[in-house]
């Protein structure tokens, strides 16, 4: 089969259908297109299709190999199960956008040149902020215009560097691009956006958390997974990615176990995870790359399980303030069963996806000789147990019983869980399915005796420091707060900026203003002395005396204009 037809179309042109369907109808349509375009990556071989000609440039829609098809495979399992779990919605704008979100996803992943991946980068900002203006609030409002000013400033940062590097290389082939130049320091900044790097992480605490139930689970799959993606393809090796993975995967925790919003200890979480991912891309060994796409593809699963079943509690509850739940086991077993699925995934519980591919991470550092990294990234592991593995599951379905007492979760929401943890249980229970379709071959056994004890030590005593914590009372407590972030520095001063710069401004105005005033004034009576008579607009007056009258209004007309 010859591919093309970008993937990526299956869904963003289908998703125009979707306003006109109704009932079963519309259901069966949206499940129906991922289903349709996993079997067409399935069918596709690999090689570079869907090429167009532009000013003297080839671009590349379609580019297909191992790396983009794993993606690929992912993007499309995750809007499948997203289609499912957010089935029940009659909000038309979520499921258009969710769709067209997805496809655009895979657009990216599937493009081959920098124009063609930037084009579906700034469609994925636009499609994805109707996920969280779907809430319709002021509040989500302005949540969504900083998520999607900071995601457009990425596909500028792309934009400007794709063009330096096409004058400086003379193609916009989309391959290895390294940190030769400014081109690719812009463009790495572009990437870096999407992961949310440390200091250009906080849209992804700001914006996950204030998105609708569903829309918080379909945001977790696709953009920072494609800022991975994209860093794997043009920067693997990059020795400074291995430091600010590091840092990534440390500096998460402690904010997420100060944290009382739940699904914002998801996205800490997140970064946490991500630093593990950008570590593997930065050594770059084949081992480390393997480790990298494979844990992103876990993650998609377990951390899309996780924020399902918060979506379903605060679907079901109002609330996911950890002060405020408790006792939900009772309520919603189902769903609390499913959490800690996702939560020991995360953990990297044997027998869970989370070990096979976190540990094939963690032995490539070893590998390499990176003592540093290793024990930093062992200390975030038993981290992310603390306040994932632990918490979550922990304050949301056990902790105090809060009283709440209320409906399980819909019908489709538990299906879509149910698959997404067999997934998770699949991928540790039987890794070689997954390693099938790395980038290289694999290798890698993650069931040694001493890798299984090492990591049944390393969690049992990080279960035994919650325990002693929780029960001297130094764990920080679920509180109603407000906690701070390094975006504050920043978003204080620039809006403290914008303030002293529109009064400067506005004085400027004013100053202006009144000189064109007396500018004018002086002018209409140099006029009337020329003319020597009162009343000179009514007077017949000489063609160039008319002209350079009707020239000087219409200057004074519009720097007055411009002025207010």
């Amino acid at each position: 089969m010859s591919g093309d037809f970008p993937v990526a179309l299956i869904f963003v042109l289908g998703a125009v259908a979707v306003p006109f369907l109704r009932g079963r109808l519309r259901t069966a349509y949206m499940l129906l297109l991922p289903i349709i375009a996993f079997a067409y990556l399935l069918a596709l071989p690999y090689g570079e299709f869907g090429q167009v000609e532009l000013l003297g440039q080839t671009l590349v829609l379609m580019r297909v190999d191992r790396l983009s098809l794993l993606f690929g495979y992912i993007f499309v399992l995750a809007s499948l199960l997203n289609v499912i779990y957010a089935i029940h919605l009659k909000d038309t704008m979520q499921h258009v956008a969710g769709l067209v979100y997805a496809g655009s996803s895979i657009g990216a992943v599937f493009a081959g040149d920098l124009m063609t991946l930037f084009m579906f980068w700034e469609l994925t900002a636009v499609s994805s902020v109707l996920l969280i203006w779907a809430q319709r609030t002021d509040t989500t409002f302005r949540t969504g215009l900083r998520y999607v000013v900071v995601q457009l400033l990425s596909g500028m940062f792309l934009l400007a560097g794709g063009l330096l590097h096409w004058r400086a290389t003379g193609s916009l082939a989309f391959g290895h691009i390294g940190l030769s130049g400014l081109a690719g320091t812009l463009i790495l900044i572009a990437f870096g956006i999407k992961c949310a790097f440390p200091l250009l992480h906080n849209w992804l605490q700001d914006a996950y958390p204030d998105a609708t139930p569903t829309g918080a689970v379909i945001l977790s799959a696709f953009t920072t997974k494609l800022g991975i993606y994209a860093l794997a393809r043009a920067y693997p090796g990059t020795e400074m990615l291995i430091w600010i993975g590091t840092l990534m995967a440390a500096f998460p925790i402690f904010y997420a176990v100060i944290e009382n919003d739940l699904r914002r200890v998801l996205a800490y979480s997140m970064n946490n995870q991500l630093g593990f991912m950008v570590v593997g891309i930065g050594i770059g060994s084949e081992l480390a790359i393997n480790g990298a796409v494979a844990h992103a593809f876990a993650d998609i699963l377990f951390k899309g399980l996780l924020f399902m079943s918060m979506g379903a509690v605060l679907l079901r509850t109002g609330t996911v303030k950890g002060s405020e739940l408790g006792g939900l086991y009772k309520s919603m077993p189902w769903t609390t069963g499913f959490c800690i699925v996702g939560a020991a995934s995360i953990s990297a519980f044997p027998l869970f996806s989370g070990f096979v591919t976190k540990s094939m991470i963690m032995s490539a550092a070893a590998d390499e000789g990176l003592l540093l990294t290793w024990l930093v990234l062992l200390f975030a592991s038993a981290g992310v147990f603390h306040h994932a593995g632990i918490k979550i599951p922990y304050f949301a379905f056990f902790s105090h019983d809060s009283g709440i007492r209320c409906e399980e979760a819909p019908r489709n929401m538990l299906i879509a869980m149910g698959v997404a943890a067999a997934l998770c249980i699949g991928i540790g229970v039987f890794p070689d399915a997954l390693y099938s379709i790395l980038p290289f071959p694999v290798t890698y056994q993650p069931y040694t005796s001493s890798h299984v004890v090492a990591q049944l030590q390393l969690l049992v005593f990080s279960a035994l420091a919650f325990a002693v914590l929780m029960r001297t009372g130094i764990y920080p407590p679920e509180l109603r707060s407000v906690n701070l972030d390094s975006d504050w520095f920043y978003r204080v001063f620039l809006y403290k900026l914008s303030l002293k710069a529109g009064s400067v401004l506005e004085h400027a105005r004013a100053v202006v203003a009144a000189g064109l005033k007396t500018v004018a004034r002086g002018l209409f009576a140099h006029i009337d002395r020329y003319h020597g008579a009162q009343g000179t607009l009514a007077r017949t007056w000489p063609i160039g005396s008319m002209a350079i009258w009707v020239v000087v209004l219409l200057l004074a007309y519009l720097l007055l204009y411009y002025a207010y």
